[in-house]
């Protein structure tokens, strides 16, 4: 039997009702903590390149997706194999240079738009915003790079938000290793300051939006 088979067989005995007390009490809401845990245990083993972690993380993700779906067909909503197959269209929908008689793209960043677009005719937008709609779960460091991905890819003007100079001044020649540092300084500054550095960040990258969206694209 295939690996995601057994696992998902095993996933239905846990649920199942003389499976495991914990595993049957459990809701989508109540195992979203543990879920965020997974993913950040296995970017813990990304950045570490453990590939023997990596692949016991991603096989306890993957767990979570199998538990999700199953509670989802004890409701009678819909079951893994409908969430692989939807994500599967999704794949070869969105990469018609691969899968269908699309233009060929040359780049990565040509992909990305073309995704986006295509994206924007499937949730039937009658307009793109300025900015994509971000999920409020995500963190203010991500958060903020995102922000930052739109304003350069669209040209916005953000005005006295952003010293946009010293932020390519900055970006000359910096490494992982310098910008960690940089980071690590400045959370540490904000600490012994008494401010809180994800309020800050956020509250920043709000005043980015805001000034980006009442301003004109750059030309």
């Amino acid at each position: 039997m295939p690996g995601i088979d057994l696992l998902l067989a095993t996933t239905a005995r846990l649920r199942a009702p003389d499976g495991c007390p914990w595993d049957r009490e459990q809701t989508h809401r109540s195992i979203c903590d543990c879920l965020v845990e997974e993913v950040a245990e296995l970017v813990q083993a990304i950045d570490r390149d453990d590939v023997a972690n990596l692949r016991e993380e991603l096989g306890d993700l993957l767990f979570h997706v199998a538990m999700h779906a199953q509670m989802a067909a004890e409701a009678g909503k819909f079951t893994f194999d409908d969430v692989a197959r939807e994500v599967n269209e999704k794949m070869v929908r969105r990469h018609p240079h691969v899968f269908g008689d699309g233009a060929k793209l040359g780049s990565a960043d040509a992909v990305v738009t073309q995704w986006e677009q295509i994206k924007l005719k499937e949730k039937g937008a009658a307009k793109p915003s300025v900015f994509k709609e971000l999920p409020p779960s995500l963190n203010a460091l991500l958060t903020a790079r995102e922000v930052w991905k739109q304003v350069r890819k669209k040209q916005l003007d953000a005005g006295p938000a952003v010293d946009v100079p010293r932020v390519e001044a900055q970006s000359q020649g910096l490494t992982e290793e310098a910008a960690g540092a940089r980071l690590f300084e400045l959370v540490a500054a904000c600490r012994d300051a008494g401010v809180d550095p994800d309020s800050a960040l956020r509250r920043h990258t709000a005043k980015v939006v805001a000034e980006a969206e009442r301003r004109p694209p750059q030309a």
